[in-house]
C-alpha cells in the first residue's frame, strides 16, 4: 500500500462514483438518508473530503474499501476485441462485473479479434506505459498452431530477426517447436514462440515471411505474468500481490 501522507483527499461522493456504489446524484440521496457514515459518525455533505486510506467510510453498515487502481488477468476468447469500445464487436469491457467497469479499465496491449490469451486490463496508466514502451523489450510468449512444417531453419530466421511485408526488421525471437502433425493431407506445426516487441499482427507475419500460416494463436505470457491455467476462456480475477509485485519489479 501506497504512503497514506502521500494520498490526497477525496469527496466522499467521488470515492462512492470511483467504486461504483453510487453515482454523485445517488451519494446526496444516501448521506441525506443518514446511510453513509465516516469515523461512525452520519455525514451531512456528500461533498466532504476524507483521506480514503485513513477514513473509515461505511454505507448500510457495510466497509468501504478504497482503491485507486485494478490489476485483473484475463484469458481473452477469439470474437471480443481488445478495446475499451467498438461499434460492431463485443469488447474485453463487455465481459466485466459493473464493479470493475466502474473503474474505467483498459486493455494493455492488444491481440487480434480471433487471437485468445492472457490480456491484463487495468487503469493504472504509468503500468501500462512500462508494459509497452519499445525501449523496455517485454517478452511476450505465444502458443499457435501453423500449417506447414516450421523447422530449425525457421527458427534460426527467427533469431536473426525477419523482415515483415512493410519492410519493419523484428528483434531476436525465440522459436520452440512442440510438435507436427499431419491432418487433411496437411502438416500442421505446434510451436511456442516468444517476441521482445509487439507490432500489428506480429506473430502471424512474421510466419508469413517464412511462407507459413498461423491458424490459432494464443498469448500465455506477458514479462513475469503468466496465463492462469486455472481461467476459462472469458474469465478473469485480479492480480495476486506477487503478481503484481513481479510486474512491477521486473
Amino acid at each position: 500500500m501506497s504512503d497514506s501522507k502521500s494520498v490526497k483527499k477525496l469527496r466522499v461522493d467521488k470515492i462512492l462514483s470511483h467504486l461504483g456504489i453510487s453515482t454523485r446524484s445517488e451519494s446526496k440521496k444516501l448521506v441525506k438518508q443518514g446511510r453513509v457514515l465516516v469515523d461512525g459518525v452520519a455525514i451531512k455533505d456528500s461533498g466532504l473530503q476524507v483521506n480514503p486510506e485513513i477514513a473509515k467510510i461505511e454505507v448500510d453498515g457495510e466497509a468501504v474499501h478504497y482503491r485507486e487502481f485494478i490489476y485483473l488477468l484475463l484469458n481473452k476468447p477469439q470474437g471480443v476485441v481488445s478495446a475499451t469500445e467498438d461499434k460492431w464487436d463485443d469488447t474485453v469491457i463487455d465481459l466485466l462485473e459493473a464493479q470493475y467497469i466502474a473503474f474505467e479499465p483498459f486493455p494493455v496491449g492488444r491481440l487480434d479479434k480471433d487471437t485468445e490469451g492472457l490480456l491484463l486490463l487495468t487503469n493504472d496508466g504509468q503500468l501500462a506505459h512500462e508494459l509497452l514502451s519499445p525501449r523496455k523489450h517485454v517478452p511476450k510468449t505465444y502458443e499457435a498452431s501453423v500449417l506447414g512444417a516450421v523447422d530449425e531453419a525457421d527458427g534460426v530466421a527467427f533469431r536473426n530477426g525477419v523482415t515483415l511485408d512493410d519492410g519493419y526488421e523484428t528483434m531476436p525471437a525465440e522459436l520452440e517447436i512442440i510438435r507436427q502433425f499431419e491432418q487433411e493431407g496437411e502438416i500442421h506445426s505446434e510451436i511456442r514462440l516468444t517476441i521482445m516487441e509487439g507490432k500489428f499482427h506480429q506473430v502471424k507475419r512474421m510466419f508469413e515471411a517464412v511462407g507459413k500460416k498461423v491458424v490459432y494463436l494464443k498469448r500465455i505470457s506477458m514479462g513475469p505474468l503468466q496465463l492462469d491455467p486455472e481461467l476459462a476462456l472469458g474469465d478473469y480475477r485480479e492480480l495476486y500481490p506477487e503478481e503484481l509485485e513481479a510486474l512491477r519489479n521486473r
